[in-house]
């Protein structure tokens, strides 16, 4: 049986006169954590884009769980997917709280103007709870510090109930000590959903010690793939970075 949920071949994504992906092909199983490294531009978050739906093919196919993208169905497989972003900047005078905006991750299998039920208000509840926000769940969403806010942003992608989390930078521009706490739970997450994780980083020491494979990326391709050993090792590193690059003490895999 196959298990391929996200199937991408010679995929070509291009924004005006720069070419963003060239002829990337990949595959990935159900239940696979998949860690996507590279430096900055390397096309890392255009690769999410096209398995999300909204990166526009100028060449190559992609199908993602079950089903072939053609730039019309992005909306309903977003219904079935979790997506993580940098930190984002909120007003502090949006007047909306932690708990009203994890519910909005249930709009998408909700409806925009249907009114949410008592199960949907508890499983935001229980959603909270696990991600150590329920204490603050009536706080105001512009309220709350770096690492405060990505969990409320992925209890948002989880009460969407996804089939594939996509983490895009998820502890980037947060202190250190949040960046530990939102790695654990992003594990603690895949253990106990065994959701397809793909997470995004270019910073080698955020990387969770839970992925099975890494997929470096450079100029826009797939440079190489392998298991976290065959690909954490410094000769492979400052060739893909392009300066030299010392282990361990400048590229250590959070052990959690």
């Amino acid at each position: 049986m196959d298990d391929t949920v996200i199937r991408i071949k010679d995929a070509v994504v291009s924004y005006r006169e720069d070419v963003a992906l060239q002829g990337v092909s990949l595959e990935v199983r159900k239940g696979e954590f998949v860690g996507i490294i590279g430096p900055n531009g390397a096309g890392k978050t255009t690769l999410l884009t096209v398995i999300n739906g909204l990166g526009k093919l100028i060449h190559g196919q992609a199908w993602v769980l079950g089903s072939r993208l053609n730039g019309g169905n992005g909306i309903n497989l977003r219904k079935r997917l979790g997506y993580v972003a940098q930190v984002e900047n909120i007003d502090p005078r949006l007047p909306i709280s932690v708990r009203e905006t994890v519910m909005v991750g249930c709009y998408g299998r909700l409806g925009l103007f249907h009114r949410p039920t008592r199960a949907q208000w508890e499983t935001v509840d229980k959603v909270l709870e696990m991600v150590g926000m329920a204490h603050l769940a009536q706080r105001p969403i512009g309220h709350l510090s770096g690492g405060e806010y990505q969990r409320a942003a992925i209890a948002r992608a989880l009460v969407q109930q996804p089939e594939i989390f996509l983490l895009d930078e998820p502890t980037a521009s947060i202190d250190q000590k949040a960046q530990h706490e939102i790695l654990s739970l992003i594990q603690l997450i895949h253990k106990q959903y065994h959701m397809t994780t793909l997470f995004v980083t270019h910073d080698l020491r955020r990387l969770p010690s839970i992925c099975q494979r890494l997929i470096l990326m450079r100029d826009g391709k797939i440079w190489q793939q392998g298991s976290p050993e065959s690909m954490l090792r410094e000769e492979v590193l400052s060739q893909l970075y392009g300066a030299p690059i010392s282990l361990p003490n400048d590229i250590a895999p959070l052990q959690t």
